[in-house]
């Protein structure tokens, strides 16, 4: 026990870290004005979760510069992007994770989308899909509180519309076969089925039919084990159109509102 490092010894080697002039220059490259609060709600993310402490501090701020590189606030109140760390061969390793809301954003931020919304289909409501168009549509009221499915449903600035649904039953397939911790109490699959749901949805949609900007593109193709495998799981992503937007820049050349924290 007394070779046990401390909480408090922990934090402060992460805050050494992070005050380290590389590490405080790929930050400010990364957020600029904003690098000061987003080191901030690292500290607080690491002095508040027992776990990430348990994982390399190195390691932990990488992680983290993951998602400063998106723009992401990493407050797992607000959902857009998680650092979880996972046991792998005995050891604590820390993830970066997107929220299916951080894929919203980095959606949004491009200009090109009216519209991009995801959700959870109830039993008792009635799902229609027409097979020559594409289209689903959904009908009536539930009869539970119980999710039957989930969808993503997004729009284009030009009118492209598209629609995809899951079942139950292809959401927890589709789990099985791309997370590796999908059984595990540890999973987000576990904790939190329906944001995993959901962000599925999203990947596939965007994947198959979205307009990508390139920030978008590594987004997807950089998933963690609990998301999927990115290899396997992008492979099928063939008609998505990759742009290169400047970040914060809409589609009729006006700034575009920033995200949460930045």
């Amino acid at each position: 026990m007394a070779n046990e490092i401390t909480p408090k010894v922990k934090i402060n080697q992460i805050k050494a870290i992070l005050n380290a002039d590389s590490v405080k220059q790929q930050f400010e490259n990364a957020l600029r004005e904003n690098a000061g609060a987003f080191v901030a709600s690292i500290i607080d993310l690491y002095a508040s979760d027992t776990y990430l402490q348990n994982c390399d501090p190195n390691q932990v701020v990488m992680e983290c510069l993951k998602a400063a590189t998106l723009k992401l606030p990493i407050n797992k109140q607000l959902g857009f992007a998680y650092i979880v760390p996972y046991k792998k061969g005995g050891v604590q390793i820390p993830q970066f994770q997107i929220g299916y809301k951080g894929y919203i954003q980095l959606a949004m931020r491009t200009g090109q989308y009216r519209t991009l919304n995801a959700g959870t289909i109830l039993e008792g409501v009635k799902v229609e899909s027409d097979m020559l168009t594409g289209e689903v549509r959904f009908t009536g009221a539930p009869t539970s509180q119980k999710p039957q499915g989930y969808f993503c449903h997004m729009e284009l600035i030009n009118g492209f519309k598209k629609t995809v649904y899951m079942t139950l039953a292809e959401i927890t397939a589709h789990g099985k076969r791309y997370s590796k911790s999908f059984n595990s109490e540890s999973s987000a699959w576990n904790s939190n089925f329906d944001e995993m749901a959901m962000k599925t949805c999203i990947r596939k949609l965007l994947g198959h039919y979205g307009v990508l900007s390139t920030e978008m593109l590594t987004a997807l193709t950089s998933a963690s084990d609990d998301e999927g495998d990115p290899e396997s799981e992008i492979a099928g992503m063939g008609n998505a159109e990759t742009i290169d937007i400047p970040l914060n820049v809409v589609g009729d050349g006006q700034p575009a509102e920033q995200g949460p924290g930045f």
